[in-house]
C-alpha cells in the first residue's frame, strides 16, 4: 500500500514537475524503462479516433453540469447576476480534476455523472435475445391473461362444432339435443346461483343492520345515541288547582298535619315573624294505595304553588353523576320558582341506606347530592320537599333526621269511617241505587286501602253493565267484594248432589254456631257457590273496627271455625267427614297458639311470651302443645253442644242453602225464626 500511494503520486505529479528525480521520490531502484512500462500499463492509451458508437441497452437521459447551480438554473455562476452584479457561489474544486486537466500530452477518459434508464426498443427491431426480459417478469399474471385473450380463437357455433366432429347424421340430432339440454341446465344452475347470492347478500345486509342497531342499544356503545336530558317532566311545574283536601278521604290525621304546610306556603311571614324556621321536608309513610300521592297534590293545590313531581327511579342511571346532576337541576329550578313543592315518590329507591360496596363506588352520589340540597351550605328557603315511601326502615338515617325531613306523617289503612267516606265519594261518580248502604260494604272490607275501594266500586259498575242494569245495586257491590276477597265464581264447576249437601250442612254449621255464640261477629252472608279454591263460605262483619280482641272473642272465633267439622260429624257420621275443614283448623290452631305463646291467656304457662317455640326446652314445647290442645278441644265441644241443641234450625238453614245457594243476613234470620223466604 505504501508503494502504491507513491506510485499514484508519481502519476499525477511527475509530468508536472520534470525536475524531480527518482531518488527524491523514493524510486531510485526503478529504472526509466521500467517506469515507462509501468505508466503504460496503468494509464490507458491515447485515443487516435472517435470511438465507435455501439448499440447499448443503456441511454443517457441527462448529463450533470459542473455545479449544482448550473443544474438548477441552466447557466454558470460566472455569468453576470441581477443588475450587472456577479453571483458568487462556492464551488468545489477537485484536485484530481485540476491535475488531469494539465496532463495535456496524456489523454484521460473522465466519467460524466448522469442518470441512465432502459433504452426503449423499436417495435420493428427484434432483439437477438429471445428470453423474457425484466419487464415481462414484472408484468402481473392477470394482465398476461387479459392480453392473451385477444389471441384466443373465437367461440365456434354449433354447426361448426358438428362439422369438426364429423358425426353421422343419426348422431347429430342426439348431439344437438344433449347440447341444448346441457345448456339449459347450465342456465338454470346459473340462475339459481345468482338468486342464492342475492338472498345471501340480503340476509347479510339485514344481519348487519340488526347488529348495528344492537350495538347502539348496548350500555357502553349507546352513549352517543342516547339523550339524557334530565328530569324533563319534573322541570316543568304542574299547577294542581283542581285537587284539594276535599278530594282526600279517610286520612283526617294526615290532612291535619299537612294543613300547617299549606298555611306556611300561603303566608310564610306568619311563622318567620316569631323567629321560627321553615320546614324543609315532610315524609309520608304508609302502605300502598292509602293516598300519599293524593295528599301531596292536595298540598300544592291548596297552596296554589308550583308542584314538581319526580319518582325516585328517575334519578338512577348507569352513567356516573347523572343522578346527582338531575337532583341539582330539580332544586335549581325549584328555587327559582319558590315557594313551591317538590314531591319525590318512592323515596327509598334514591334515599336508601348507604353501604360500603367496592362494586358501586359511585352509587352514593345521588343521595349525597339530595342531602346537600335539603340541608347544606346553600340556603334552601321556600322549597318544601314531600317524600313518600312504603319502606321507611330502608331510608338512610341522614335523610330522616331533623333539618331534612322534619315531619313524618303516617298514612294508614282507613278505618270504617274512612272507608265509608271513600265509598260514598266513589259511589257519587256512578249511577247507584238509593238503597245502597256504603257502611255495610265498609264493614266487610277491613284492611282495604283507598285504591282497593275504588277498584271495588269499579268492579261493581262493570258487573251491573254486564247484567244490563240501569244502576249499581247492593248485590253488585257484594259480588265485587267477594270477587276481590275470594276470587271469581266458578259456575261451570259441576258438583254432585252428595258433595253439595255436605257443603250446605258444613256452611250452615258455621252459621248456626256464629248466630248462637255470644261474642261472635254478626253474620253477613252464607253461600255454597264455589268461588276461588273454596266450595262455600260464611262471611261475618264486625260492627266496628276491632283494635283489641278479648279472650271471649278469640274463643268465639275458634268455636265458629269448629262448627263445620262438627256438623259433618253429627249429620253424616265419622266415616263421612271431609277435608273441607282443613282451613278452619288452621285458623283455630293459629288463634290458640297466639293465646298461649303471645297473649298470656294460658293458666298453666302464665303471662309469658315465647317468641320461637322451636328454641324452647322440650318440656316447654310439650306444655305449649298441651295447652293448645286443651283450647281446641274446648272449642270443639262447645260447637257440638250448640249444633245438637239447634239441630232443627241447622237442617232448615242447610235446606235453604241447597235451594237458594246464597243467603244474606236478613234471610238467615228469617230462616232461623221459621219464616218463609219471599223470592
Amino acid at each position: 500500500q505504501h508503494y502504491t500511494g507513491k506510485l499514484l503520486l508519481i502519476l499525477f505529479v511527475f509530468p508536472i514537475l520534470p525536475s524531480v528525480n527518482l531518488r527524491d521520490l523514493g524510486l531510485s531502484e526503478v529504472g526509466v524503462c521500467q517506469l515507462d512500462e509501468l505508466l503504460s500499463r496503468l494509464l490507458p492509451a491515447p485515443l487516435t479516433q472517435e470511438p465507435t458508437t455501439v448499440s447499448s441497452l443503456w441511454r443517457t437521459s441527462h448529463v450533470s453540469s459542473n455545479s449544482f447551480f448550473h443544474n438548477k438554473h441552466g447557466f454558470s455562476h460566472r455569468q453576470s447576476g441581477i443588475f450587472g452584479l456577479s453571483l458568487s457561489h462556492r464551488q468545489y474544486h477537485s484536485p484530481l480534476k485540476a491535475v488531469c486537466s494539465q496532463l495535456q500530452f496524456l489523454p484521460v477518459l473522465v466519467q460524466s455523472r448522469g442518470f441512465r434508464t432502459f433504452r426503449s426498443k423499436p417495435k420493428d427491431v427484434r432483439s437477438e435475445y429471445d428470453g423474457p426480459t425484466d419487464s415481462d417478469a414484472h408484468t402481473p399474471t392477470f394482465m398476461k391473461r387479459l392480453l392473451s385473450r385477444e389471441k384466443e380463437s373465437e367461440a365456434l357455433s354449433l354447426n361448426q362444432v358438428l362439422n369438426q366432429k364429423n358425426l353421422p347424421e343419426n348422431e347429430k340430432e342426439a348431439f344437438q339435443s344433449g347440447f341444448t339440454e346441457g345448456f339449459m341446465r347450465a342456465q338454470a344452475f346459473t340462475q339459481r346461483t345468482q338468486d342464492s347470492v342475492r338472498r345471501t347478500r340480503l340476509i347479510l345486509l339485514v344481519l348487519l343492520l340488526v347488529g348495528i342497531y344492537g350495538l347502539s342499544r348496548t350500555p357502553f356503545l349507546s352513549v352517543r345515541f342516547r339523550s339524557t336530558s334530565g328530569l324533563d317532566s319534573a322541570l316543568d311545574p304542574v299547577q294542581m288547582k283542581n285537587v284539594t283536601f276535599e278530594h282526600v278521604k279517610g286520612a283526617e290525621e294526615a290532612k291535619n298535619e299537612l294543613q300547617e304546610v299549606v298555611e306556611f306556603l300561603k303566608n310564610p311571614q306568619k311563622f318567620t315573624v316569631l323567629g321560627g324556621k321553615l320546614p324543609k321536608g315532610i315524609l309520608l309513610i304508609g302502605p300502598p294505595g292509602t293516598g300519599k300521592t293524593l295528599l301531596a297534590r292536595a298540598v300544592a293545590g291548596e297552596a296554589d304553588v308550583p308542584f314538581y313531581y319526580a319518582s325516585g327511579s328517575e334519578f338512577d342511571e348507569m352513567f356516573v353523576g347523572v343522578g346527582a346532576s338531575r337532583i341539582r337541576n330539580l332544586f335549581k329550578e325549584a328555587k327559582a320558582n319558590a315557594p313551591c313543592v317538590i314531591f319525590i315518590d318512592e323515596l327509598d329507591s334514591v334515599g336508601g341506606k348507604r353501604i360500603e360496596s367496592p362494586m358501586h363506588p359511585y352509587a352514593r352520589q345521588t343521595i349525597n347530592q339530595l342531602l346537600a340540597e335539603m340541608d347544606g351550605f346553600k340556603p334552601n328557603e321556600g322549597v318544601i320537599v314531600i317524600g313518600a315511601t312504603n319502606f321507611a326502615q330502608a331510608l338512610d338515617n341522614a335523610l330522616v333526621r331533623p333539618g331534612r325531613f322534619d315531619t313524618q306523617v303516617t298514612v294508614p289503612h282507613p278505618d270504617i269511617k274512612g272507608r265509608t267516606e271513600i265509598l260514598n265519594w266513589y259511589l257519587s261518580k256512578i249511577k247507584v241505587d238509593p238503597a245502597v248502604e256504603a257502611e255495610i260494604i265498609a264493614r266487610g272490607t277491613v284492611g282495604f286501602s283507598g285504591a282497593e275501594l275504588e277498584n271495588l266500586v269499579n268492579q261493581a259498575a262493570l258487573k251491573a253493565a254486564v247484567d244490563g242494569k240501569e244502576m249499581v245495586t247492593m248485590t253488585d257491590l257484594e259480588f265485587a267484594k267477594d270477587k276481590i276477597l275470594m276470587g271469581p265464581e266458578r259456575r261451570s264447576v259441576v258438583i254432585d248432589k252428595q258433595n253439595k249437601t255436605i257443603t250446605a250442612y258444613h256452611e250452615s254449621g258455621h252459621a248456626i254456631v256464629a248466630y248462637y255464640t255470644k261474642d261472635a261477629m254478626p253474620i253477613n252472608k252464607a253461600t255454597i257457590m264455589p268461588r276461588g279454591p273454596t266450595l262455600g263460605h260464611v262471611s261475618m262483619l264486625p260492627e266496628n273496627d276491632r283494635w283489641n280482641e278479648t279472650r271471649g272473642q278469640l274463643l268465639a272465633q275458634m268455636d265458629v271455625s269448629m262448627g263445620g267439622r262438627v256438623a259433618e260429624e253429627l249429620i253424616f257420621g265419622d266415616d263421612y267427614i271431609t277435608t273441607g275443614a282443613s282451613s278452619d283448623f288452621d285458623g283455630a290452631t293459629k288463634i290458640a297458639k297466639m293465646m298461649v305463646t303471645r297473649f298470656g291467656m294460658s293458666d298453666k304457662l302464665g303471662v309469658m311470651t315465647y317468641g320461637d317455640v322451636s328454641k324452647q326446652s322440650p318440656e316447654t314445647q310439650a306444655a305449649i302443645e298441651q295447652e293448645v290442645r286443651v283450647l281446641l278441644k274446648g272449642s270443639y265441644e262447645r260447637a257440638k253442644n250448640i249444633l245438637k241443641t239447634y239441630s232443627t234450625e241447622h237442617k232448615k238453614l242447610a235446606d235453604a242453602l241447597l235451594t237458594y245457594e246464597t243467603l244474606d243476613a236478613k234471610e238467615i234470620q228469617l230462616v232461623l225464626e221459621g219464616k218463609s223466604l219471599d223470592h
